[in-house]
């Protein structure tokens, strides 16, 4: 955003506004403020390690890829998708609620595991001291919690007799979850998020929501957009799930209600990928060349920015 910013200032004087953005995924943390706390949790694999999060008065936000992601594992292929476990996610939520947080905001995807949120709760225990604590906890999917193995496990390097072993896991978990707490997690919409720690949070009351919208309320998005002349977004590949509950598809529906132009800059895309009316796409990638797009990636996008507001420029 930056380098897109610094090329718009070099061609016209324009008021640019940046705004960072996230769909509940990774980088929600730092869309809403970025860390200013830091704390030594167990890894998604049972090592320690140093997870950042946020308080701000009553607001805690919390990553859970910071504590339990996939990139902590070693990704898929060093990860153990059997073992990998939610628990330092739930040290993290233990240290907000001690620290004074009353309203929640947990940022779920990247996931090494597929625990159900089990490992969470149990550094939870017990439950009674989150009661009347607001936990949101904000989706990049809108999957339900026994289907989380089959679509996400080969991602995190399950195999089939794995992903197997997992569904049955979440299955008995969500009886578990039903009879203790009341809640059927399997009827729940994003309940598979995160391996389900979406879902195992929801049967301790949070509130499932898409990440989009949270972050988009709580930026103020709809009324920076509204007084925009142009709006531009952008994604490393824009592909066919783009415009359907991602970033660059929910910056594009609100300027379409505002009757706002948008670009969306990025990385490469697929040719086949419709387009909605009123969205141009810049491809770095069609436009500098792979390998230039790559190692000189902050550069390119500077020169996109000045080329956005004067195509005459270098």
């Amino acid at each position: 955003a930056q380098a897109l910013a610094e090329g718009i200032s070099r061609s016209q004087r324009d008021d640019v506004v940046t705004l960072p953005l996230a769909d509940g995924g990774e980088g929600t943390l730092d869309a809403l403020g970025g860390s200013n706390r830091v704390s030594q949790v167990t890894g998604p694999l049972g090592d320690l390690v140093s997870a950042r999060w946020r308080i701000s008065g009553n607001l805690a936000v919390v990553e859970m890829a910071e504590a339990s992601g996939l990139l902590l594992a070693g990704g898929p292929q060093h990860n153990d998708p059997l073992a990998a476990s939610t628990l330092g996610t739930g040290e993290i939520l233990v240290e907000a609620r001690t620290a004074g947080a009353r309203r929640i905001i947990v940022g779920v995807g990247g996931s090494a595991s597929t625990d159900g949120g089990l490992g969470a709760i149990r550094a939870m225990e017990p439950v009674v001291r989150f009661s009347g604590i607001d936990l949101i906890v904000a989706c990049d999917v809108a999957t339900q919690f026994l289907d989380a193995p089959s679509i996400f496990g080969p991602q995190k390097g399950a195999s089939r007799a794995q992903i197997e072993l997992l569904e049955r896991r979440l299955s008995s978990l969500a009886d578990m979850y039903l009879d203790e707490y009341g809640v059927d997690v399997t009827a729940l919409p994003r309940s598979g998020a995160a391996g389900g720690l979406a879902g195992g949070l929801a049967a301790l009351g949070a509130q499932l929501v898409d990440g989009f919208d949270l972050v988009a309320e709580e930026v103020e998005l709809e009324d920076a957009v509204s007084t925009a002349d142009l709006v531009i977004t952008g994604e490393g590949h824009l592909d066919k799930e783009s415009f359907n509950g991602k970033v660059v598809g929910g910056v594009a529906d609100i300027a379409a209600r505002h009757g706002v132009p948008v670009v969306a800059v990025v990385g490469a895309r697929d040719l086949e990928s419709d387009v909605p009316e009123g969205v141009s796409v810049v491809s770095l990638v069609e436009s500098f060349g792979k390998e230039r797009a790559f190692e000189e990636t902050t550069a390119c996008l500077t020169s996109v920015g000045s080329r956005i507001v004067d195509p005459s420029a270098p």
